[in-house]
């Protein structure tokens, strides 16, 4: 099972960065060419090539290579090797400050067309979700603090419509990132509406991965039967001798109401025998389970025997939700979420420089990888908003002014436009190994961050 996770995951990784990738420079190579500049080669990723056409020595080079983590569009350019004399007019470094802008330029802003595109995809063929009914809240969260009940439906965060749970969380992270108190309109079972106020302490506005320990807003469940729906190969309910189908009665002589109340008997007893008396086609059977210790949200061990629910058909038809727009409604709202998470993400780079968010929020790739192969696994409009938010990162973190990215060229390209000539060539190199060394130190970062996530 893990090996087909991992594979699944690498799958969907190499998808969406080839996409992502292909979208990026393709904004590089349209562009140039209606610049009237030669392009040579269009790659996408690194390495040996597995894969390249070109139907005349004098057309463009499209090639496929093995390490999909990246790509480029060659263009001539004297800077980078001698041109052929007729080839000159269309050598990149001879065209106008402008053109050149609008070359470089084009592949993040490429990248955040993408978004607008996936998302008006989403909004217009319609996302199915769970209503977000609140169900139980714990004591000492953020929502018990804000007065939050049971039975209360989320109707909008900020004033903006959430009508599904995915929407909820998506708002909050994303407001919280600038507020400290957010205004959250609530529905009461008899139909009332009310405002809470939800206060948002520092230290979750600066780390969103704790917001899931701190905010205790859980989607309203019906209570389902202990009934055993699922069994994970070589886990304790597997070897204690739990089979789907199997109806717990019991644990340790105490009665057994509902399936959370066996999760919650569960998680307490980490390590420790549960005697379990389970009813199998009639006949009573007595088993010993010993539940594996794992790590909880809240880093204590909690205990898990691998058993999952099984969940009676239509339990759940009440609670679903479709959210679409139609054609025309939905290219404002495409492109007001593609600038909201674009100045969202500038916000929060701000944040980690100054100190007021944490480092810990960089994904590298390996978490990247995982969250392609989760949104897959949950559908495909899951999967389009993962991609629409990657390609707003990718785009956005282009146009930071760090030399070797676009931004830095465009940087570069400022700078002359202010001047009236070029930087030097050798004040260039320098400031390109700067740039080197500060996108070396990130990935390294990131990486680190992500080994340290699959060990925590």
């Amino acid at each position: 099972m893990e090996a087909l996770a991992v594979v699944h995951n690498i799958f969907f990784f190499i998808v969406a960065v080839g996409v992502l990738i292909t979208f990026h420079e393709f904004g590089h190579f349209w562009v140039a060419r209606r610049a009237g500049v030669k392009v040579l080669r269009f790659a996408i990723g690194f390495g040996p090539p597995l894969w390249r056409y070109r139907k005349s020595p004098r057309d463009t080079e499209f090639v496929v290579c093995a390490l999909p983590l990246g790509g480029y569009v060659k263009m001539v350019d004297e800077r980078e090797g001698e041109v052929a004399p007729e080839d000159l007019p269309y050598a990149f470094n001879r065209q106008s400050l402008a053109k050149r802008i609008a070359i470089v330029a084009a592949g993040p802003l490429f990248n955040l067309l993408l978004a607008m595109l996936l998302y008006w995809v989403v909004l217009v063929t319609g996302e199915t979700g769970i209503r977000p009914v609140i169900g139980e809240i714990p004591p000492g969260t953020l929502a018990a603090a804000a007065g939050f009940r049971p039975g209360e439906e989320i109707l909008a965060v900020e004033g903006e419509r959430t009508p599904t749970w995915t929407q909820v969380i998506s708002r909050l992270t994303a407001e919280m990132l600038s507020k400290d108190r957010l205004r959250i309109e609530v529905r009461h079972p008899d139909g009332e509406r009310e405002i809470r106020i939800l206060e948002v302490p520092r230290e979750v506005a600066e780390n969103p991965d704790l917001l899931g320990r701190k905010l205790g807003l859980r989607p309203w469940q019906p209570p389902l039967p202990p009934v055993v729906g699922v069994v994970q190969p070589g886990s304790p309910a597997e070897e204690a001798g739990l089979q789907p189908g199997d109806r717990v009665l019991t644990v340790n002589g105490a009665p057994v109401r509902d399936w959370q109340a066996l999760v919650d008997t569960v998680r307490r007893n980490p390590g420790k025998p549960l005697e379990l008396t389970v009813e199998r086609v009639g006949v009573r059977i007595r088993l010993t389970v010993v539940p594996e210790s794992v790590p909880g949200p809240d880093g204590k061990p909690i205990g898990k025997i691998g058993a999952g629910v099984e969940v009676p058909e239509g339990l759940f038809d009440r609670l679903k939700v479709t959210y679409r727009l139609g054609p025309l409604e939905a290219i404002p709202v495409a492109i007001g979420k593609t600038l909201e998470f674009s100045w969202l993400t500038l916000k929060m780079i701000g944040k980690m420089l100054i100190g007021q968010a944490s480092v810990k929020n960089l994904s590298g790739p390996i978490s990247i990888a995982q969250y392609a192969g989760q949104s897959a696994a949950l559908g495909m409009s899951y999967f389009l908003k993962f991609l629409a938010i990657v390609s707003i990162s990718l785009g956005v973190l282009n146009l930071l002014p760090i030399p070797m990215l676009d931004g830095g060229h465009l940087l570069f390209y400022a700078i002359e436009g202010i001047r009236g000539r070029p930087l030097s060539d050798q004040v260039i190199a320098v400031a390109q190994q700067i740039g080197i060394a500060i996108l070396l130190a990130l990935m390294a970062l990131a990486f680190f961050l992500d080994i340290q996530r699959l060990f925590h």
